[in-house]
């Protein structure tokens, strides 16, 4: 099985400005999310960027960096442009992988890519166990359903499933986190369908929801999803996340 990995590195962040370029143990972060991905087993890992700094500082470690577009609206939209930019086949397997996430598991990376090449589904991604009931009830988490045949019945902010007898009497004592899952942002793709994808309509659902992966499921299409084979831990968004990471990967610097 062959398939490449696409790393979108933008430069803005409200939060945390320049996040690709911040120092974790000597390295920027997009040099330890590119490691992560390149030890997945994947045929060639691609960093793409809107920022003149973050392709300098790239190009310092590989040649596989490419300057793409600022006025993107999603990820999916710059991995289209790289798609086209590389010449990829259609039936050529392409991870997503985001660019804030040095924790990344590479097996994670290698498993959502077998999923998909498995399978006949346009599109593949991961899930991991809801261990925390607060998480069921964050927006920020976002909860997924699924199918005996691993296909992804729906994504959402919101409690899904909606245990009804727990919620309506208020008792969320008696909620089982077994029945809840939460949707990791890895994705694989063929490389035909990102520009099939981009050409959808955006659907209503992914608009109240802020989920493009909604469009997929509107339109027809199956996800397959399963469980992350190792635990993924959570990205840079904020400076205490980022001294969280450091803190993380001290030690793994240090060898």
């Amino acid at each position: 099985m062959e398939f490449v990995v696409v790393i979108p590195a933008r430069y803005a962040s409200s939060r945390l400005p320049g996040k690709p370029l911040a120092d974790i143990c000597g390295k920027p972060m997009i040099q330890h999310v590119y490691n992560k991905a390149a030890a997945s087993g994947a045929s060639a890992v691609y960093v793409a960027t809107d920022h003149q700094a973050v392709f300098d500082v790239v190009k310092g470690f590989t040649d596989n960096v490419l300057m793409t577009r600022e006025d993107h609206q999603s990820g999916t939209e710059r991995l289209a442009e790289v798609v086209e930019k590389l010449n990829l086949a259609s039936d050529t397997i392409v991870v997503n992988v985001q660019g804030d996430e040095p924790l990344l598991a590479s097996e994670n990376v290698s498993q959502v890519a077998k999923l998909l090449a498995e399978s006949d589904a346009p599109m593949a991604t991961l899930s991991a166990k809801i261990t925390d009931s607060d998480d069921i009830f964050n927006p920020n988490c976002v909860k997924v359903v699924s199918d005996t045949e691993q296909n992804a019945l729906y994504f959402s902010r919101a409690p899904i499933p909606y245990h009804r007898d727990a919620m309506m009497n208020d008792d969320n004592s008696t909620l089982n986190l077994a029945d809840y899952a939460r949707h990791i942002g890895i994705y694989a793709y063929r490389a035909g369908f990102i520009q099939q994808y981009i050409a959808l309509p955006e659907s209503r659902l992914e608009q109240l929801e802020s989920l493009e992966q909604l469009r997929v499921l509107y339109h027809g299409y199956s996800i397959k999803i399963a469980g992350a084979v190792c635990e993924p831990q959570a990205g840079v968004d904020t400076p205490d996340d980022l001294t969280r990471v450091i803190a993380a990967l001290s030690n793994e610097c240090n060898d």
